[in-house]
C-alpha cells in the first residue's frame, strides 16, 4: 500500500515520485507500506499552504481552537487499541507501552483544550495617570515540527497540540521509521475539524527536515532527535533568527544507595533501562550503586534481566521488543566492543537474539556491564539501546558527582529512605528532571519536560511552559488622558 503526504488540503504524491519502505522491526518480512520520500518542492508547497492556514487559524478564538483539540482527544480515546497495535507493528515496543503512548496524546489533547481558555496575559498599573497597560499572548506563524521514532504519538502531540491551541499552523515531518502513526494522527486531526491548511504532513528523510528548518517562512521550530542533528538545526535557526526548541540526548542515571528498598529499585531499573528497549531519551543508561549494596543488587538485577522475554510486542508475554532498525543494533554491538576494550565486565547479554522468530527481527539481548569507570565512553556516551552501565561508588556525594559528570542533563533518579538525602539529591543532581524512589522514565503531560546542558537549549515541552514557547508576548498601552504623556523620562512631579 502506498501512502501520501497531506499538503494544501489534499492527500498528494511526492513531487520526487520516490517512496520508501516502512517495515515491522519485529519481523522485517512484514511490509507496512510505502511512504513518500519528499523533497524541497513538497516542503515549499506545504509552507505556502500553512501560511494561508495560519491567517485563518490565528483569527479563530482560542477556546474554539481548544474545542478542536478536545475532539481529537475523544477520537484518540475511541481508537486507542487500534492505534496501539499500529504503533507496535511500526516501531516494536509492547502494546502496554504503545497504549501509554496513545494515552499521553489523549492527556495532552485534553490539557491543550483547557489551555485554550487560559492563555493568560497580564494587566498592570501604568506609571502614568489615565493610562492602561496590559500584555497578551499571540501566535507566531508556521511551526516546523520534526519528531523521533520512539514515541510516535506522544511527542508529536506534545509539540503540535500546544502550537495549534496558541494559533499557529504546523508543518509536520514524523521520523521516517514511524510514518504510519503520523499519517493516522493527521487523519484524526482532520476528522476532528482542524481546518485542512492548518496542518501539513510531509514524509521523508533528513533532506525534507532540512528544507523545513531552512525555510524563511517557518519562524518557529521544534526538534527532538540526536544531539548532533540538533546542533545543526540550532546553527541554522540561530543564523535565521528563528525561535527553536531542542530536545536531544540523555545519559540518565539511577542511583541506588545503601538504605534503598532494593526490590523497588530493581523494578525501577528494569523498567528504566529496558522499557522501549532502551530507546528513550530518558532511559536509564547508567546505574550508580553504593558499594555496600552493589554486589547484592547487581546479582538480583542479572537474575531478573535474564528472565526477560524478547519478542513481537503484539504478542502476550513480551517484555522487550526489537530495536528500531539494523543501524541501531550495529551501534549497540559497537558499544559492547567498546565496553570490553575499556575493561568493563560483561555480566549478561552482549549479543543479538536470533532464535526462532526472533531471527526475522532486530532483537538484542538486554546487556549489563559492571566495573564501568566514570569518564569512560561506555559511561559517557548515549547508546539508545538495551545496554546498562553499572558504576560502583562509595557514598551519596560520589554518586551525585558521577551523575553530573556527563555532557547531558535530562533525567535522574535516586532510591533512598533518607528524606535528607532525597532533598539533597533534588538540589544537587544537575538534570531537568529528578525522580525519588521512581525510575528515570515517566513524564506526565501537565508538567514541563526537558533537560539542561547538551540535552536541549533551555525550552521545555509539556505543561504550561510550552504555551509560552509557541506564542509571543505583545504589550499594549491605552492612554485615555486626552493629552501627551511622556513615559521613560522623569514623570514624578507632584
Amino acid at each position: 500500500m502506498s501512502f501520501q503526504n497531506f499538503i494544501a488540503g489534499q492527500w498528494v504524491a511526492p513531487s520526487t515520485g520516490e517512496y520508501f519502505e516502512n517495515r515491522n522491526p519485529a519481523d522485517r518480512r512484514d511490509l507496512i507500506g510505502m511512504f513518500p520520500r519528499s523533497g524541497a518542492q513538497d516542503v515549499e508547497r506545504a509552507v505556502a499552504s500553512a501560511s494561508r492556514g495560519f491567517e485563518l487559524w490565528r483569527r479563530t478564538p482560542a477556546p474554539l481552537r481548544g474545542d478542536v483539540l478536545r475532539r481529537v482527544g475523544d477520537l484518540l480515546a475511541a481508537r486507542k487499541e487500534e492505534l496501539a497495535d499500529l504503533m507496535t507493528r511500526e516501531m516494536g515496543k509492547p502494546l502496554a507501552e504503545t497504549r501509554g503512548d496513545v494515552q499521553e496524546g489523549i492527556d495532552t489533547a485534553y490539557y491543550a483544550a483547557v489551555e485554550g481558555r487560559r492563555l493568560f496575559g497580564h494587566t498592570v498599573p501604568s506609571e502614568l495617570r489615565n493610562k492602561w497597560a496590559m500584555s497578551y499572548r499571540r501566535p507566531i506563524g508556521v511551526a516546523g515540527i520534526i519528531t523521533p521514532f520512539n514515541f510516535p504519538m506522544a511527542i508529536p502531540t506534545w509539540k503540535m497540540f500546544p502550537a495549534l491551541v496558541c494559533g499557529n499552523a504546523c508543518v509536520f515531518k514524523p521520523a521516517e521509521d514511524v510514518p504510519h502513526t503520523g499519517h493516522a494522527l493527521v487523519e484524526i486531526m482532520l476528522e476532528a475539524g482542524l481546518p485542512p491548511e492548518v496542518i501539513q504532513l510531509v514524509h521523508g528523510f533528513g533532506d525534507a527536515g532540512a528544507a523545513i528548518v531552512q525555510h524563511p517562512a517557518v519562524p518557529v521550530m521544534s526538534f527532538t532527535g540526536s544531539t548532533e542533528t540538533g546542533s545543526k538545526v540550532g546553527e541554522t535557526c540561530g543564523r535565521m533568527h528563528k525561535r527553536l526548541s531542542l530536545e536531544m540526548g540523555g545519559k540518565n542515571a539511577q542511583i541506588v544507595l545503601r538504605d534503598a528498598d532494593l526490590q523497588l529499585a530493581l523494578e525501577g531499573v528494569l523498567w528504566g533501562a529496558f522499557g522501549t528497549t532502551g530507546q528513550r531519551c530518558t532511559a536509564t543508561s547508567r546505574l550508580i550503586v553504593e558499594d555496600a549494596v552493589h554486589d547484592e543488587f547487581v546479582g538480583m538485577l542479572v537474575e531478573r534481566v535474564e528472565k526477560l522475554r524478547l519478542g513481537d510486542g503484539r504478542k502476550a508475554g513480551t517484555d522487550v521488543g526489537p530495536l528500531i532498525h539494523e543501524e541501531s543494533a550495529q551501534k549497540v554491538e559497537r558499544y559492547v566492543d567498546i565496553g570490553r576494550e575499556e575493561g568493563a565486565r560483561l555480566m549478561t547479554g552482549g549479543t543479538r537474539a536470533t532464535d526462532g522468530e526472533l531471527a526475522h527481527g532486530v532483537f538484542f539481548k538486554p546487556t549489563i556491564f559492571t566495573d564501568v569507570r566514570p569518564g569512560s565512553r561506555l559511561e559517557q556516551e548515549e547508546i539508545f539501546g538495551p545496554l546498562l552501565s553499572v558504576v560502583r561508588v562509595s557514598n551519596a556525594a560520589e554518586a551525585f558527582a558521577v551523575n553530573n559528570g556527563v555532557r547531558y542533563g535530562l533525567s535522574s533518579s535516586v532510591y533512598t529512605s533518607n528524606v535528607h538525602v532525597a532533598f539533597q539529591a533534588m538540589a544537587e543532581l544537575d538534570n531537568g528532571i529528578t525522580y525519588v524512589n521512581a525510575p528515570t522514565i515517566g513524564a506526565e503531560a501537565h508538567l514541563p519536560f526537558g533537560g539542561v546542558k547538551q540535552t536541549g537549549n533551555g525550552h521545555r515541552e509539556g505543561g504550561w511552559e510550552v504555551y509560552e514557547f509557541y506564542s509571543e508576548t505583545k504589550v499594549c498601552y491605552i492612554d485615555y488622558s486626552g493629552s501627551l504623556q511622556r513615559a521613560q523620562i522623569d514623570t514624578y512631579d507632584v
